[in-house]
């Protein structure tokens, strides 16, 4: 029987990608998107099904997953809208702050909470997560996005252990840079004049060439999403990339202060 992901984010990036690599192994694909008019790529491909989902507004969450429902039995929700707010704290406005909420943190929390009546009656289903090695280790000047995907990682950590008894699995998919257009097209930037001469530091070691060249492609990153969907395991963090599982590893082995001093000193030379 063909088996059905629910897709959050899926109009580029990690979303799209994941989205073609299931439609490819024969799932139905469900790929939710802001704004689906705009799609010229993934409505065309067999297996796809196209729903419009702004996961900040609670309404359409509703309507959209039930409306998905109708469409076919759901497997797997991979919730993976998402975006970076980055800069200092000090210059970052309210606005940014609930958008960034809104969408990183209370949209997985509400697309989740809808479907978990489905899969509680069904007594089988699986969450699947876009968190971030940011959600396992933090930088400078990323602190709300680092809330939000701290906050992914012990929601998912603490749902597991409640959903388990109903056949329902939670998992999380913890990347490391992907090599997209993420920094131009999902990347809210604040920013303050006291802190100039340290983000400049910052931003120098993240774009640094060697820095970059270390990061997955989309498509990459999609595997380790089928991989966590299929497995079969009792497994709740899938850290993926390279870089990504180096930096864990690292913070693992030399324990957290020591794994702290070496970003600040790496990112800002103190």
């Amino acid at each position: 029987m063909q088996q059905t992901i629910f897709i959050t984010g899926a109009s580029t990036g990690l979303g799209s990608a994941t989205a073609k690599l299931f439609a490819a192994k024969g799932w139905h694909v469900i790929a939710t998107m802001r704004s689906p008019e705009k799609d010229t790529e993934l409505g065309q491909l067999e297996n796809m099904t196209i729903l419009p989902l702004d996961v900040t507004n609670p309404d359409q969450i509703k309507t959209t997953v039930e409306k998905a429902l109708e469409l076919s039995n759901i497997d797997v929700v991979f919730n993976n809208a998402g975006y970076g707010l980055a800069g200092p704290l000090e210059g970052t406005s309210d606005a940014q702050v609930v958008r960034q909420l809104q969408t990183n943190l209370l949209g997985v929390i509400r697309v989740t909470q809808a479907f978990i009546p489905y899969f509680r009656a069904r007594k089988q289903g699986l969450f699947i997560t876009t968190t971030s090695i940011g959600g396992l280790v933090t930088f400078p000047f990323n602190s709300v996005y680092h809330a939000t995907k701290w906050a992914l990682e012990g929601f998912s950590e603490s749902l597991a252990f409640e959903l388990k008894p109903f056949g329902i699995g939670v998992k999380t998919v913890s990347p490391g840079g992907i090599k997209t257009d993420f920094a131009t097209r999902s990347l809210d930037l604040a920013t303050h004049d006291a802190y100039q001469e340290a983000i400049s530091k910052v931003m120098a070691e993240f774009t640094r060439p060697e820095r970059t060249e270390m990061g997955s492609t989309a498509a990459q990153i999609a595997e380790v999403v089928f991989e966590a969907a299929t497995d079969g395991k009792d497994k709740l963090r899938y850290v993926a990339g390279m870089d990504a599982q180096n930096t864990y590893a690292l913070r693992l082995q030399v324990g957290d202060e020591a794994f702290r001093k070496g970003i600040e000193q790496r990112f800002l030379g103190s």
